[in-house]
């Protein structure tokens, strides 16, 4: 008998002794897989949820104000769509960085805690619902804006963008389905709100501009221009405040999940029925090469 074959006869034999252990032992293999099985899903029941609302939107790229002036519009119209053949973006992308930047801003999330109140709930075991203050006498351990804000970021809120459809997901993840999709929805909202009054703002203030340059002249060519300029503006502010989706459409609300998302019960159990399989076999191996070393 060559080499080969003499290793090959003692894999079988190892193979089959293992087989025999773990049949010998089967009430024990048994016993660990159904413990294991047993205790993931009673942990999987045990511990606290989390649920996961989206919200999709897509961002706005003809908004009010981002067409530019009159011809200038046309002009740029024109060009993108030769930009778009050639891999170049003009516009539309620009408006959409801008609506995700917002979206994801520190300075919008801040606000959009301050006014819920949300340091309490997002640091509940901290706070004292009965005397409405915070447990910590610490300075350094009461929470702030700014470590919410990073907890919010870091745990809660994600963001992301189909490269293909470019559309935009917000996921918020949180203990409370109701509160998770209330806040995805929030924050949407709260970006076209801030965007949509930026843009009213600079309007009127171009309104202004250009009502005071007309006053400063004569020439009735130029009184022209500024009025076609300033039916521009008027008309950008009017689809403003007419757009409550002025930047982001929702294309699906988020709405407050009724499944958790994690822990799973099914994927824990399975996770612990495979588990306790494992360590059986890994167990009878070990037996096995302790007796014949």
């Amino acid at each position: 008998m060559d080499a080969i074959t003499q290793t090959r006869t003692q894999d079988q034999i190892r193979l089959k002794d293992l087989v025999d252990l773990l049949w010998r032992g089967r009430l024990w293999v048994v016993g660990i897989t159904l413990s294991l099985t047993v205790a993931a899903a009673v942990l999987a029941l045990v511990l606290p949820k989390s649920y996961k609302a989206q919200i999709i939107v897509s961002a706005v790229t003809n908004a009010p104000g981002s067409g530019g002036m009159g011809g200038l519009s046309s002009m740029v119209s024109e060009f993108s769509g030769l930009a778009s053949l050639a891999g170049l973006s003009v516009g539309g992308d620009t408006h959409k960085a801008e609506s995700l930047a917002v979206l994801q801003s520190e300075a919008l999330t801040e606000d959009y805690l301050r006014e819920n109140n949300l340091l309490p709930v997002l640091y509940a075991k901290l706070w004292d619902p009965v005397e409405k203050r915070w447990k910590v006498t610490n300075p350094r351990r009461v929470p702030t804006l700014w470590r919410a804000n990073q907890k919010f970021k870091r745990d809660v809120r994600t963001v992301t963008t189909d490269t293909h459809t470019g559309l935009i997901t917000l996921t918020v993840v949180w203990n409370d389905p109701k509160l998770a999709a209330q806040w995805a929805n929030g924050l949407v909202k709260k970006t076209n709100d801030y965007l949509r009054g930026q843009a009213i703002a600079e309007s009127d203030r171009n309104i202004e501009y250009l009502n005071a340059q007309a006053l400063k002249t004569d020439v009735v060519g130029v009184k022209q221009a500024i009025y076609a300029i300033m039916e521009n503006e008027i008309n950008k502010e009017m689809l403003a405040r007419g757009s409550d989706e002025y930047a982001l459409k929702v294309l699906d609300p988020a709405v407050a999940p009724e499944a958790p998302y994690s822990p799973q019960l099914v994927m824990w159990t399975l996770i612990g029925l495979f588990s306790g399989i494992l360590l059986c076999i890994l167990g009878a191996f070990l037996r096995l090469v302790w007796r014949t070393s």
